[in-house]
């Protein structure tokens, strides 16, 4: 069995599979380079608990966790089953780290994990399970959930973090556009990019202190978090590889990143 990559991919707006966008098309071709995975592990900025929990839903479902958006949006389901083993697994990986775990029997997909999803493994046959976030507990908890979850990949098992590269909804809102994006938006994603591939570890882990305009990229940490996790789990001393860049609206990053 080959081993999996660990993912980060930034999944936009709640719309991202009805877009005609670069991202929506790149995201919809990824899984044709990778493995085929036995499973999916999504770490999804869109579930926080005060500790790591993890789904063992035998039919996760399909939580549409926003509003206002077209109606064709609402219809969208993602039935794939679910991974309750696997659930187990990263409880077992998670504890022997020292951490407390909670597992939860009827947690469903959120849009952060089942939008990527939806594209890249359309037949929804692939069982996925979904691990919290932890906001107040900051980035080396993520890394260190992520080194816990390395042994996965050799498993078979796609980890599947989902954020954003850039997340500031308020200007988004008050100062979206078409074409080129945001100076401070770009200088950010350019930051990102470099520390992730050369390995700038302790930049990254300290991001709100050393990154331009880290603050205004991200207001609070959760849309970031994800990216901690997967490259937590990728292999010490391997450079992470941006695999993807864009901006939607000018002020979203949507970059992704892959870790062997």
């Amino acid at each position: 069995m080959s081993a999996m990559p660990a993912l980060f991919l930034s999944h936009g707006a709640p719309t991202l599979p009805l877009e005609d966008s670069p991202a929506r098309h790149f995201i919809a071709a990824l899984a044709a380079e990778l493995p085929q995975p036995r499973a999916v592990l999504a770490i999804s900025a869109h579930w926080e608990t005060q500790r790591p929990a993890v789904s063992a839903a035998e039919r996760p479902g399909t939580i549409h966790d926003f509003s206002g958006f077209p109606e064709a949006l609402y219809r969208l389901r993602y039935p794939a089953p679910g991974a309750p083993q696997l659930a187990g697994r990263v409880a077992a990986l998670l504890f022997d780290r020292g951490m407390q775990v909670d597992i939860d029997p009827e947690r469903g997909l959120d849009h952060g994990a089942w939008t990527p999803l939806i594209l890249m493994y359309p037949q929804a046959d692939i069982p996925v399970t979904q691990l919290s976030i932890q906001p107040h507990l900051g980035t080396e908890h993520h890394w260190r959930i992520g080194e816990a979850l390395r042994p996965l990949r050799d498993e078979g098992v796609l980890i599947l973090a989902s954020g954003s590269a850039t997340h500031n909804l308020r200007e988004f809102r008050a100062n979206a556009r078409e074409g080129e994006p945001a100076p401070w938006a770009l200088e950010f994603g350019e930051w990102l990019a470099s520390t992730l591939e050369q390995g700038r570890t302790g930049d990254l882990l300290a991001y709100r202190r050393h990154a331009p305009e880290a603050v205004r990229n991200h207001p609070t940490d959760e849309h970031l978090l994800p990216v901690f996790v997967a490259a937590g789990a990728g292999t010490p001393g391997v450079p992470a590889k941006r695999i993807h860049t864009s901006y939607a609206y000018g002020v979203i990053g949507m970059d992704a990143y892959r870790f062997d």
